[in-house]
């Protein structure tokens, strides 16, 4: 549907001029002769010059109402014709904003241009081609840039046999225009939909973890306290069979023994408790509860452990609990290389909250201790890597957003 100029050619205004001024021109002449009729007296030339100027001045009015009218007629027309290709513009519009994929919708636009402006060829040039950022002609055609936002998409180059006008461009670029929003909306849609299946990806191994965790706790505790307590139910039984009897001695070492184990549970559900979440990281702070934990690991262990943790107290208190779980986690794994030290530290800086730690034991982590790690990051929107140096050791390296910190409370 090219764009047609509804203006007049040059030699037809001439025409129209030189014939009014002709009607113009006659009107004044007859009027002439026949005041010069009067004025001689000659009553047949006065009458003939009356009856000529008003001829000629009738046809100056038909002229008039004529040419008024084709005006007009050639206004609605024009009005008629804008009216349709905005119509075919909107239609266009749709149909390019109904697909969500970037690439279907530049093919999209590049069909619905050639349609709209009656081209001979349409394309798609590369985005390095949309350097200009303004509609422009070119020999024998136009080019309009796609940018979505401020990148550049693509440059779309039409091509026709007859002239394009200033309003060609205007269009073009308005067709272009709804083009870049509906590519740029179309990439914000994917990138939701990529962080909602990010989402519910991480909802399901929370709570695949979750569980996981409920079901190592359940078995621990049915197959450690609990056998404990049951056992020492039973001594506690034998030493009141033996107390009855009158086998006092008996009755004392039973006791004693009994004694000793339930010591070894209580310690067991109080090293439980404290793995859970420690009563000092709620009381006493996070490097407190990272300082516990290190002399935890010492003791048990005989390992020496490091902590320069003081950052990490600027943490929001969910932050606080979720990142000690993470070291503590990552420590647990590095027990199990048996490391001769282990250094934890946590720093601030603009980028955010940075983790370290490093241990020099000999063996390497298992992949799925990694992927836990990586799992409990995500939740904190953070990022872990795991770097293993040549000569033995491993450091751990988690980074945190700056939003995370906050008053702890």
């Amino acid at each position: 549907m090219p764009s047609r100029s509804r203006f007049a050619k040059p030699s037809s205004i001439s025409a129209r001029l030189g014939l009014a001024g002709l009607l113009v021109g006659g009107t004044v002449v007859f009027a002439a002769v026949s005041g010069i009729g009067l004025v001689l007296g000659s009553s047949l030339t006065a009458a003939v010059g009356l009856v000529a100027a008003t001829a000629c001045a009738g046809a100056f009015a038909v002229y008039l109402i004529v040419s008024e009218r084709r005006r007009h007629e050639g206004v609605e027309e024009g009005l008629q014709a804008q009216a349709a290709f905005l119509e075919a513009l909107v239609g266009s519009i749709a149909v390019v904003s109904g697909s969500l994929e970037p690439g279907e919708i530049l093919d999209r636009t590049r069909q619905e241009a050639q349609r709209l402006f009656d081209a001979r060829s349409a394309a798609v040039l590369s985005p390095a081609e949309a350097e200009v950022r303004d509609a422009h002609e070119v020999p024998g055609g136009i080019r309009v840039p796609l940018r979505a936002g401020e990148a550049p998409v693509g440059m779309l180059e039409l091509r026709r046999s007859g002239p394009f006008h200033r309003a060609d461009l205007i269009r073009a670029a308005m067709l272009a225009d709804f083009a870049c929003r509906a590519i740029e909306n179309a990439r914000l849609l994917a990138e939701a939909q990529e962080r909602e299946d990010e989402t519910s990806r991480l909802t399901d191994r929370l709570i695949t973890a979750e569980q996981d965790e409920r079901r190592r706790l359940s078995i621990f505790l049915h197959d450690g306290p609990l056998q404990s307590m049951s056992g020492i139910a039973l001594m506690h039984d034998a030493a009141l069979a033996a107390i009855r009897e009158g086998r006092l001695e008996e009755a004392e070492r039973v006791i004693a023994s009994s004694l000793e184990r339930e010591r070894d549970t209580i310690r067991t559900l109080r090293d439980l408790s404290f793995a859970i979440e420690p009563l000092v990281l709620r009381d006493r702070g996070f490097a407190a509860a990272v300082d516990a934990l290190a002399e935890q690991v010492e003791a048990s262990y005989r390992i020496s452990v490091t902590a320069d943790v003081r950052a990490g107290d600027a943490l929001g208190e969910k932050a606080q609990v979720a990142l000690y779980q993470l070291i503590r986690e990552a420590v647990n794994q590095a027990v199990r290389r048996r490391p001769g030290r282990i250094t934890i530290s946590v720093t601030a800086n603009g980028d955010g909250y940075a983790t370290e730690i490093e241990d020099d034991g000999m063996g390497e982590r298992r992949r799925g201790g990694i992927d836990e790690l990586d799992e409990r990051v995500r939740v904190l929107h953070g990022r872990v890597s795991v770097e293993t140096s040549p000569e033995g050791g491993t450091t751990v390296r988690v980074v945190l957003p700056p939003y995370v910190g906050g008053t702890p409370g």
